[in-house]
């Protein structure tokens, strides 16, 4: 089974974002049913190594909290861009329930996260996007602000590969205080 611990976001926003998709040329487009924010990626797991996994998430206590988008950004790889997301306004309460998240896994066996911390959402795969179309997209958009999204929960995912995308189905929600 192929987890990862998330944020789930509500139709308004997925919405919100679904509405830029088909902008930029040459994009391949995440579909908003997949729009979550990553606190850690796992990987594939055994069911027994599963089942340690969401007893250690089941532990972690921290408060709700607010988060919004603010701009977008790109991910590259040797120099050229790869992935265009919208990126999440620095919050240190998003900081902190992350922090817990990636101790709890740890003491449930796994590595530490090796990567910083860099809350986003996925929009699309741009490896076949010109840099330079890609930049004015961002440039364009960039002043794009969400309402505050109210996080009262977290969430284990499991992710199956599909045809065209991958389809993610939540596992078990983790209620914040």
């Amino acid at each position: 089974m192929r987890l990862f611990v998330a944020l789930d976001l509500p139709w308004s926003v997925r919405e919100r974002l679904a509405d830029l998709a088909g902008s930029l040329a040459g994009a391949r487009w995440v579909p908003a049913e997949n729009y979550h924010i990553t606190l850690r990626f796992i990987g594939e797991t055994p069911n027994h190594v599963a089942e340690e996994i969401d007893l250690a998430l089941a532990a972690v206590k921290a408060r709700g909290f607010n988060v919004e988008i603010a701009g977008f950004g790109t991910f590259e790889r040797q120099g050229r861009p790869t992935t265009l997301w919208a990126r999440v306004a620095p919050n240190p309460a998003l900081d902190h329930l992350q922090g817990k998240v990636d101790t709890a896994l740890r003491r449930a066996g796994l590595d530490a996260e090796r990567r910083r911390f860099c809350p986003h959402i996925t929009l699309a795969r741009v490896d076949h996007v010109a840099p330079a179309a890609l930049a004015s997209w961002v440039a364009a958009h960039n002043l794009m602000r969400s309402a505050p999204v109210e996080v009262q929960h977290f969430t284990l995912f499991s992710s199956a590969l599909g045809k065209e995308q991958s389809v993610y189905t939540p596992e078990v929600d983790y209620a914040l205080a």
